[in-house]
């Protein structure tokens, strides 16, 4: 995929701007999905583990040099033990928030200021390469058809499609149609899962996790959307 160095929970943010209009929808749904990028992140990294379903650091002192994950890392460390499933929602927009000002300052965004109603100042964020977020939305949506097998798949581009898959329908249009019907796609997001986790020891029973969380918080969002 393009813009290797970037994070997960990056990638994540960048496939919520559509290209084509350039906006991307500020909602829970994407809150959610980028933070649950954070965590699978730092436990691909080896800085959060699994015991008995809570997201637990491994230590005190370790460090990403990643201030959205380090910032992130710090707030687990300070709270209360929780599940992986509360922190997939738990202050969720800190996170989308910081990644989305990391890539404005990488150059991957674009922060232009105007007026609401022509009185009130605001910011809107665009796309500053298009054309290379484009090829990362047909990458995914490649990887969600099968067009790849799964074994040729790099672990975190399996992470990012089966999360986004979860976030569904906030991912990519089209995204899994090729798949076939829901059995076979249902295959494929397990298939993803298994090489998304093969990072690390436990780390499928992660992706896992937050692909459940990710799942149920986007169809209460759909739900109470009405849609």
């Amino acid at each position: 995929m393009p813009n290797g160095p970037l994070s997960l929970p990056a990638r994540l943010c960048l496939l919520a701007w559509d290209p084509a209009r350039s906006g991307a929808a500020d909602t829970a749904r994407v809150h959610h999905l980028v933070r649950a990028g954070a965590l699978t992140e730092l436990a691909r990294r080896g800085l959060l583990t699994d015991e008995d379903g809570i997201a637990t650091p491994v230590d005190l002192d370790s460090r990403t040099g990643d201030a959205v994950l380090d910032g992130l890392l710090d707030l687990i460390r300070e709270s209360l033990p929780r599940r992986w499933r509360t922190w997939v929602a738990l202050h969720a927009r800190l996170t989308f928030d910081a990644v989305r000002e990391q890539l404005v300052a990488e150059g991957h965004l674009r922060a232009e200021k105007k007026r609401v109603l022509g009185v009130f100042p605001s910011v809107e964020y665009v796309l500053a390469r298009p054309a290379a977020a484009k090829v990362l939305r047909e990458e995914t949506r490649s990887v969600l058809e099968g067009r790849v097998p799964a074994a040729e798949v790099s672990e975190r581009d399996a992470a990012v499609a089966v999360l986004l898959a979860a976030a569904a329908p906030g991912a990519p249009a089209g995204a899994g149609r090729g798949a076939g019907d829901g059995g076979r796609r249902e295959a494929r997001i397990a298939e993803l899962t298994e090489r998304g986790g093969a990072a690390a020891p436990g780390l499928r029973k992660i992706v896992a996790e937050v692909w459940g969380a990710v799942s149920a918080e986007s169809a209460r969002a759909v739900a109470s959307s009405g849609r």
